[in-house]
C-alpha cells in the first residue's frame, strides 16, 4: 500500500507582504508620483511666498519628476534589485522626455484654437480682403492660393521624385549616376526655403522680366522643396518591398517595367502616400519664397499664370505685420488663418491614411 504526502499548501502574500515579494505593487509608483508632485509643490509654495514672482509651474513639475526619479530607482533597488531599477529608471526617463516633447505641441496647439477661433465663422471663409479696412473681411482668396499653389507644386513634384526614386532603387542601383543623384538630392534637403524662392524667381525672371509675380511661381518653389522629401521617402519605402517579390514576377516572364508599376508600387503605395503628404506638409506653411514668387494680394485670383496670388501663410504674415485700426482684428484674422492652415494639414494627414489603408496590399484571404 502506497502512502502520497498531500499536496503542499500554498499561501498566496497578502497586500502587506507586497513589498517583500520582490516586486514593487502596481500602487506604489503612483504613489511616489504623486508624493513627488505634492512635495515640490510645498517646496515651490514657501519660494513663491518668500519672493515676489509667481509660482514656476516648469520648475516644480522638472523638479517633481527628478524627485520621482530617484525615488522609484533607490526604492527599487532595494526591493527588486539593480536590474529591474534601471528598466525603471529608463522607463521613467523615456516618458519624462515624450511629457517634454508633448509641451511645445500641445502649448501650440491650444494658444492657435484660442485665438483663432473668435474669427473662425462664414463671413471669414466665403470673403477676401478686398476693399476692406479694419474689421469685417476673410481669408477666403488666400485659402483658394493655398490650394493652388501647393496643388501645382504637388502636381510638379510627385510624378519626377517618385521617378527619380525608382531610378535609384530599380534601376541604378551601385552606378555612379545614382550615387551623384542621392548626394545631390540629400544637399537639396537642407537647402534653406528663401534659396528655392530666389531660385524660382531668377528663373522667371529671365524670361518675364524683373519683378514678375506668378502663383506658378511659388509652385516651382514649393516643388524644388517638395522633390528632395519625396525621393528620400519613396527610395526608403522602396527598398522595404522583398526582393522575393520582384524575383516571382520575373520568373513568370513579366517585364521589369511591369513589375515596378504591377507588383513593387502597389506594395509600398502606403509608405509613399505617407512621405507625399509629408512633403506637402513640409512646404504648406512656407511664407519667405511665396513672398518673392507669388507676392500678396486682397483680391480673388483662380489663375496661376496671371498676376499676383495670396496664400494663408502670407496671409497670417500681412495681417500680424501690417496691423491697422484696430489692431485687435487684424490678429484675429491672422491667428483663425494659422487655424485654418493647420485643419487643412490635417485633413492632408487623414486623407493619407485612408488611402494608405485602401490601397495597402491586402494580406489576409
Amino acid at each position: 500500500m502506497t502512502i502520497t504526502a498531500p499536496p503542499p499548501v500554498r499561501i498566496a502574500p497578502t497586500a502587506s507582504d507586497s513589498l517583500r515579494s520582490g516586486r514593487l505593487a502596481r500602487w506604489v509608483p503612483w504613489t511616489l508620483l504623486a508624493a513627488s508632485v505634492i512635495a515640490m509643490l510645498g517646496v515651490f509654495l514657501v519660494i513663491e511666498g518668500a519672493g515676489t514672482d509667481g509660482l514656476n509651474y516648469a520648475g516644480w513639475l522638472v523638479s517633481s519628476a527628478v524627485v520621482y526619479l530617484v525615488l522609484i530607482f533607490v526604492i527599487s533597488t532595494i526591493v527588486e534589485g539593480r536590474r529591474k531599477a534601471t528598466d525603471r529608471l529608463i522607463t521613467g526617463v523615456v516618458t519624462s522626455a515624450f511629457l517634454i516633447a508633448m509641451v511645445p505641441l500641445v502649448s501650440v496647439a491650444w494658444t492657435v484654437v484660442a485665438n483663432g477661433i473668435a474669427r473662425f465663422d462664414f463671413l471669414f471663409f466665403s470673403s477676401s480682403m478686398r476693399n476692406v479696412v479694419g474689421e469685417g473681411g476673410g481669408a477666403l482668396h488666400a485659402i483658394v492660393g493655398t490650394v493652388l499653389i501647393t496643388g501645382a507644386a504637388a502636381i510638379i513634384s510627385i510624378p519626377i521624385g517618385l521617378m527619380t526614386a525608382i531610378y535609384l532603387v530599380e534601376y541604378g542601383a551601385g552606378k555612379r549616376l545614382a550615387r551623384g543623384i542621392t548626394f545631390l538630392v540629400d544637399v537639396m534637403t537642407g537647402i534653406p526655403s528663401i534659396v528655392a524662392g530666389l531660385f524660382a524667381y531668377a528663373l522667371f525672371a529671365i524670361f518675364f522680366g524683373p519683378g514678375i509675380r506668378l502663383g506658378i511661381m511659388g509652385a516651382v518653389a514649393l516643388a524644388v522643396l517638395m522633390i528632395p522629401v519625396v525621393v528620400r521617402s519613396s527610395e526608403e519605402m522602396l527598398r522595404l518591398v522583398p526582393n522575393e517579390l520582384r524575383e516571382a514576377a520575373y520568373a513568370l516572364g513579366v517585364p521589369k517595367w511591369l513589375t515596378v508599376v504591377k507588383v513593387v508600387l502597389p506594395t509600398a503605395i502606403a509608405g509613399i502616400t505617407t512621405g507625399i503628404m509629408l512633403s506637402i506638409s513640409r512646404v504648406i506653411g512656407e511664407t519667405a519664397p511665396l513672398l518673392i514668387t507669388a507676392g500678396f494680394t486682397d483680391s480673388m485670383n483662380y489663375n496661376l499664370f496671371d498676376g499676383r496670388m495670396q496664400t494663408l501663410p502670407v496671409f497670417t504674415y500681412t495681417q500680424y505685420a501690417n496691423q491697422g485700426i484696430p489692431p485687435e482684428v487684424y490678429t484675429d484674422r491672422a491667428w483663425a488663418a494659422a487655424l485654418t492652415l493647420i485643419v487643412i494639414v490635417m485633413v492632408l494627414n487623414l486623407l493619407a491614411r485612408v488611402i494608405a489603408k485602401v490601397f495597402s496590399p491586402k494580406t489576409g484571404r
